[in-house]
């Protein structure tokens, strides 16, 4: 359960980062109270997941799976580029998640 609660929190993230974007610095209202919900929601839902999960290992997997995946999203609907050296440092996050959550945790 508690991966199906970060999986959540990631998306909330992923959502909450996108409707700042689109607040345009705040100064549009309902991206902006979308912004403040999502994220207190995500927040929650983090809380819920390291109810079960070590800290290191929650918070490493949200901060870089959201990065990750928020990173494909502003190529996609924002039309951002990136190049080489962050598709590099990508790749990279992602292995750290994936050896943090194979063994980062003695329990």
């Amino acid at each position: 359960m508690a991966y199906l609660y970060l999986l959540a929190a990631i998306v909330m993230e992923i959502l909450a980062t996108s409707l700042l974007k689109l607040s345009s610095g705040f100064t549009k209202l309902w991206p902006t109270m979308g912004t403040i919900v999502t994220f207190l929601f995500c927040i929650y839902l983090l809380g819920l997941t390291m109810r079960d999960l070590p800290l290191n290992v929650a918070y490493a997997s949200w901060c870089g799976l959201g990065l990750v995946l928020t990173t494909l999203v502003s190529i996609l609907f924002f039309k951002e580029q990136v190049n080489l050296v962050s598709v590099i440092s990508l790749i990279l996050i992602i292995v750290g998640v994936v050896m943090l959550n194979l063994f980062g945790s003695n329990s």
